[in-house]
């Protein structure tokens, strides 16, 4: 520890913010709440459309670049990837969907199920309700989501760590900076505290809301009354095996235990396709998939209601626009040895396919309650908001409290794993390192429960208040993430030719 050496102004710029959240929402969490929401709908308004574009753009390039020349292109310095396949998917799975994995699989295709979105009724696109419902989920959980977390900043990432730059966010403009932007300079301080701060705002978040469906789930399970100390204790237990997983590193911890949730999530899927409503969740896949490619670009580029627009399309990409770097961060840390096609079709095709039809297991068997006993969810959903939603479904299946017990636990892994890869990859930011040391890791990873607990303690609204402030981090980093889309296919460029000149010395 003696030898460590730390970039300070980025750790006390990031730092200090959140130590100044949480004092600014003991004193007057109501004037937080109301600076945030003013922030955030300034940001939709204003860089909303850009947002779109930048989404759809990034799909768009990655696809290109899957099917030519450039998809060959090997990352890294590896001849062959350090992580078998699977242990691969895993990691970038679990960490890549976060709380989204249960929180929003139940609530999202129900809210858009009960409410159909405006982007159908204005389009007058021939879809049901329960088409409707569920390609909506599908567009914020699909493909663009899944590309602008991992694929062309990736690229970007492994050129210059192959020129010998470390893992931060500011080296996703090294290509066009030099050695200018990896120094101290006020740039490259600003774009890792932004992205440092956009991936907490959206890791504490989960882990707050999580204490909050472990506090309603135990309650309604063992009669525990649901109070703060149960909250707070199932925080740190999350946020224990969080960080005792980045304390043991990607090789042994994080990989582990996304091994183990991938498992776990298929073994419940199974479950629920076994003693639920099997043909329902399979035709209303096929289905809203249809639906959902038939209306993809209108569905993408819809710019008609701006209350709804703001409220999902827009918060979503807010979101993963705000986690970009640090995401393409670890995907790098994870991929050497992988090619351009491999990764890109793994990230934009493989992933999305696999969250939307667990989005239709979840959201959809609640669906399928709802349309046979109106109000079964949707009752419990809107009294108890998206803690309750994943109860009211799996209460109704065969086995209910078993299913409600082990959704529980899931979804502790679920949010665990994704808090010690970003404790990890903010470690890497902090430190230059791509092995960080343990006290390192293990500190944001405690920080991120801290915060949370403090949060939850003053009230849900300010755990509101920062998952939101991801929208507004998303500003800039948006601005960082932009010049991917020519820099990725010049680097992959360039990374092709150094490899077909090695090839030719053999």
């Amino acid at each position: 520890m003696k030898n460590l050496k730390l970039d300070w102004p980025v750790l006390a710029l990031s730092g200090g913010f959140l130590l100044l959240f949480i004092i600014a929402s003991i004193v007057n969490a109501g004037f937080v709440g109301n600076l945030v929401n003013t922030g955030f709908a300034w940001s939709s308004l204003n860089f909303g459309a850009f947002w779109q574009v930048l989404m759809i753009v990034t799909f768009i390039i990655a696809v290109f670049m899957s099917l030519t020349e450039l998809g060959t292109v090997r990352l890294g310095d590896s001849l062959k990837p350090k992580f078998s396949y699977f242990k691969w998917f895993s990691m970038i799975m679990i960490t890549l969907l976060a709380g989204g994995g249960v929180f929003w699989a139940a609530a999202e295709p129900m809210y858009h199920y009960l409410d159909t979105p405006p982007m159908f009724t204005e389009m007058g696109a021939e879809a049901t309700d329960v088409q409707a419902g569920l390609s909506a989920g599908f567009l914020h959980w699909g493909f663009l989501a899944w590309s602008i977390l991992g694929t062309l900043g990736v690229v970007v990432l492994m050129y210059a760590r192959k020129k010998g730059q470390p893992l931060k966010p500011r080296t996703l403009l090294y290509p066009i900076f030099g050695e200018k932007i990896m120094k101290k300079s006020v740039l490259g301080t600003s774009i890792d505290v932004f992205s440092i701060l956009a991936a907490c705002a959206g890791t504490i978040g989960p882990i707050g809301f999580l204490g909050l469906q472990a506090g309603y789930g135990l309650n309604m399970l063992f009669g525990l009354p649901d109070t703060f100390a149960i909250q707070f204790a199932m925080i740190f237990f999350l946020v224990g095996i969080a960080a005792v997983s980045a304390a043991t590193g990607i090789n042994k911890g994080i990989q582990w235990l996304s091994s183990f949730n991938v498992i776990v999530t298929v073994i419940l899927a199974a479950s629920i396709l076994i003693l639920g409503p099997a043909r329902f969740i399979i035709d209303s896949f096929v289905s809203s998939y249809g639906s959902y490619l038939q209306n993809f670009l209108p569905m993408s580029l819809y710019r008609g209601d701006e209350g709804w627009l703001s409220g999902w399309t827009i918060f979503f990409w807010g979101w993963f626009i705000g986690y970009g770097p640090i995401m393409a961060i670890f995907i790098s840390r994870i991929s050497d040895g992988r090619t351009i096609r491999e990764l890109f079709l793994t990230v934009a095709f493989l992933a999305p396919v696999v969250t939307n039809f667990w989005f239709t297991v979840v959201g959809g068997t609640g669906i399928f309650f709802e349309m046979n006993d109106p109000g079964s969810v949707s009752n419990m959903l809107n009294e108890g908001g998206l803690p309750a939603s994943i109860f009211a479904i799996v209460n109704q299946l065969p086995l209910g409290a078993i299913f409600a017990f082990l959704f529980i636990f899931v979804t502790c892994v679920f949010v665990a794993t994704t808090a010690d890869s970003i404790s990890y990859s903010i470690s890497m930011i902090i430190t230059g390192l791509e092995t960080p040391h343990k006290s390192i890791r293990i500190f944001w990873a405690l920080a991120f429960g801290a915060v949370a607990a403090v949060l939850l303690y003053i009230g849900e609204g300010s755990i509101d208040s920062l998952q939101s402030f991801i929208v507004i981090t998303a500003v800039p980093v948006s601005l960082v993430m932009l010049p991917t889309l020519w820099l990725a296919p010049l680097t992959a460029k360039k990374l092709l030719k150094e490899q077909k000149r090695s090839q030719e010395k053999l």
